[in-house]
């Protein structure tokens, strides 16, 4: 049944990119100009400025990605933590891209609470056994995560590259806004400036597990 579930999820989030493909392919017939205006606008990105000097970062001898697209209860973060513990220091390299199911681990609690990520993500927090109002992996109190700093915090001061899916901010975000009858682009952009401060937001993940390993990253999926 939890694979049923989460298959569901994942047609329903590809059914969103696929109607908006849909849109701009059918305005761009009836006017090639506008085409070119659709792709200038969000969730397409010009300004890939930031992406590419973040993957300039990619440094050492072992480099490894973690591709995660769901938290899977934050083993995704315990697996990318244990590359660092079993590696010699300052040699390696370990890199986390956040897509899909697995973009509120960018958030702060602030955005978890006003969207209701718990119930939103199907996230549990395991101190209350309830939909979680927090962000359960960021700031954790001693003793709640199976690896000391394995939590996002940790992992960005112990020099871990964790990058955000924008594609995947603008579907959920999108969700979110019709849902609370809010403006879809003025959601997207309380979650776009609300990213933890250190994490990248890149075009795509899918684009960003692809250049990660261009620059010489192994590949783990971690989801």
């Amino acid at each position: 049944m939890d694979n049923l579930k989460s298959t569901t999820h994942r047609r329903g989030f590809l059914g969103t990119v696929a109607a908006g493909a849909a849109a701009i392919g059918l305005s761009a017939l009836a006017s090639p100009l506008s085409l070119t205006a659709a792709m200038k606008n969000p969730p397409y990105r010009d300004d890939l400025s930031g992406f590419e000097g973040w993957l300039g970062k990619i440094k050492g001898n072992h480099k490894q990605l973690f591709d995660s697209p769901n938290p899977h209860g934050g083993l995704t973060l315990a697996w990318t933590r244990v590359f660092l513990m079993t590696n010699p220091p300052n040699d390696a390299c370990a890199v986390l891209v956040l897509r899909h199911e697995s973009i509120p681990l960018a958030f702060p609690d602030s955005i978890w609470a006003k969207y209701s990520f718990g119930e939103m993500f199907k996230v549990t927090d395991d101190a209350t056994k309830a939909a979680a109002v927090r962000n359960p992996y960021f700031n954790a109190k001693p003793g709640e995560l199976m690896l000391p700093d394995m939590g996002i915090d940790g992992l960005l001061k112990s020099g871990v590259l964790i990058g955000v899916c924008d594609m995947a901010i603008t579907v959920y975000s999108g969700q979110a806004a019709k849902k609370m009858n809010l403006d879809p682009a003025v959601v997207k952009k309380e979650w776009e400036d609300a990213v933890l401060p250190g994490i990248q937001l890149v075009p795509s993940g899918v684009m960003a597990v692809n250049r990660v390993q261009e620059h010489g990253c192994s590949y783990c999926f971690a989801g």
